[in-house]
């Protein structure tokens, strides 16, 4: 190496050592103090006023009462390709098999409201087998949470046997229009028998 080399490298060992210095040195300084926040007063009609009531306690619930919403869900046996709807309310349980589906409730968005949704509160439990064939068998919860019916890859039952999914909720809404009972035409009744033998 040249001189010239060796007495950049050495200036720029001593510059960096007075800015690592001056940089330690600001450290050790006084900090100026965080301003004091001023009390004011508080208006006094608000000083009287009363804390306001719970949302809940004035607004009656919207639609059908959660006790009798009916949700259909849909079971799917992996191992056997067999599926099947079930129809619950909210706090039934049942069992197919070897898994328990429990509904806690199910709500579906007012016709007002965009994007619609329909969605479950789930359980599923299965199962667990013991070698032991005296042993009394255990459950463990392999789901539990929402399933939605538009978007089901937000929450899945990842279980390899068993898959749910939520189909619709029944409920309704005030002002909502009931849908039609029957579009289609009843049939008509089958002509006389006129064979005379």
């Amino acid at each position: 190496m040249d001189t010239r080399s060796l007495t950049m490298r050495s200036f720029a060992t001593v510059l960096m050592s007075a800015v690592l210095a001056s940089m330690l040195a600001a450290c050790g300084q006084d900090t100026p103090e965080a301003p004091v926040a001023q009390e004011t007063a508080v208006p006094e009609d608000l000083q009287t006023a009363e804390a306001p009531p719970d949302p809940a306690e004035i607004t009656p619930e919207i639609g059908t009462p959660m006790a009798e919403r009916i949700a259909t869900l849909g079971v799917l046996n992996k191992r056997n390709n067999v599926s099947q709807d079930l129809e619950m309310k909210p706090g039934e349980a049942r069992r197919l098999g070897d898994v328990i589906i429990r509904l806690s409730a199910c709500e579906r968005t007012p016709p007002w409201e965009m994007p619609r949704e329909t969605g479950a509160f789930v359980q599923v439990l299965t199962i667990i087998k013991d070698a032991d064939a005296e042993a009394e068998d255990r459950w463990k919860r392999v789901f539990s949470g929402w399933l939605f019916k538009n978007s089901p890859s937000l929450n899945v039952v990842e279980d390899p046997v068993y898959d749910v999914w939520v189909k619709e909720c029944a409920m309704s809404f005030p002002g909502e229009a009931s849908p039609p009972a029957s579009s289609a035409p009843e049939p008509a009744a089958p002509p006389p028998d006129n064979n005379e033998t």
